[in-house]
């Protein structure tokens, strides 16, 4: 890859996709509350740490950024408070290199004790402004109500509730904008979140072409790397998806935290862990 090619892969740095299924009141024992199957592709050598519970408290779980001036940033996570945050970048060719960090809209939600998932993207919304493009979802599981919420600083200034057992699909435009990677990879995610006779193990087993929609929003990047971030799982010699994140919240307040990473860069070598816990809610 020529250095005018690994500088625009540098633009397009975290380009992600989420399928999930959320379903608060799920009909049996033995179904989901939420059913969310996340790649992350990055630079393979962009530092980061894979999934692990935060320090001490052992509350927070999530893979962290380690970028310099991005530390302590987050692409997904969950807490044993029943807190979820997802986020994804939005596809432009122009990014303001003195922005903030987007990773630190999940690791505050994460942290935060006060605000719930829709009055904290409302306070996002409103400082919008110092971020490049993003799509945050952000979620609560508790003993009564769960809800899921989405604000896309790119889309309407008001953050949205999302309809209870919906399927959704968030890659690097709009939620659910319809994109070939997306469609394809929710064709597959809806088949394998429908098949009744998968196990747990299973499920997660299951979940680890250009498009003309989303060239137009791809101006600005050359044809060799718009081709290659066309896939749902990306892969080039020195960017591509080096995370597969499971997340699996049961009826019963359970939850399965399963990460796939790359190892070393090294696109042959990967790294399975998994967490089991039950929400403190």
């Amino acid at each position: 890859m020529n250095l005018l090619c690994l500088s625009a892969y540098r633009k397009a740095a975290s380009m992600c996709i989420i399928f999930f299924k959320f379903d608060p009141r799920p009909a049996s024992k033995n179904a989901y509350r939420l059913i969310l199957a996340a790649n992350r592709d990055e630079i393979y050598n962009r530092p980061s740490k894979a999934a692990d519970f935060w320090g001490a408290n052992s509350e927070i779980l999530s893979g962290l950024d380690l970028e310099y001036g991005k530390e302590g940033g987050s692409w997904l996570g969950i807490s044993k408070r029943g807190k979820l945050a997802g986020i994804t970048n939005y596809m432009e060719a122009r990014l303001n290199p003195n922005a903030q960090g987007r990773g630190f809209l999940v690791s505050n939600y994460l942290m935060d004790k006060d605000l719930d998932s829709y009055s904290y993207l409302k306070k996002v919304s409103t400082e919008s402004h110092l971020y490049n493009g993003f799509n945050l979802i952000t979620a609560e599981f508790k003993a009564k109500q769960d809800i899921v919420c989405y604000y896309g600083n790119r889309d309407s200034p008001e953050p949205i509730h999302l309809k209870p057992a919906g399927i959704y699909g968030l890659s690097n435009s709009l939620l659910d904008t319809p994109w070939r990677k997306l469609l394809q990879g929710k064709r597959h995610f809806t088949s394998v979140v429908n098949d009744q006779s998968l196990s747990c193990d299973g499920l997660v087993q299951e979940l680890n072409t250009p498009d003309p929609i989303m060239e137009s929003q791809a101006q600005g990047y050359d044809r060799p790397m718009f081709q290659a971030l066309s896939a749902v799982c990306v892969r080039c010699p020195h960017y591509g998806t080096r995370t597969n994140t499971i997340i699996l919240v049961d009826a019963e307040g359970n939850v399965t935290f399963t990460e796939r990473t790359m190892l070393n860069c090294d696109t042959s070598k990967w790294s399975t862990s998994s967490f089991k816990f039950k929400l403190q809610v």
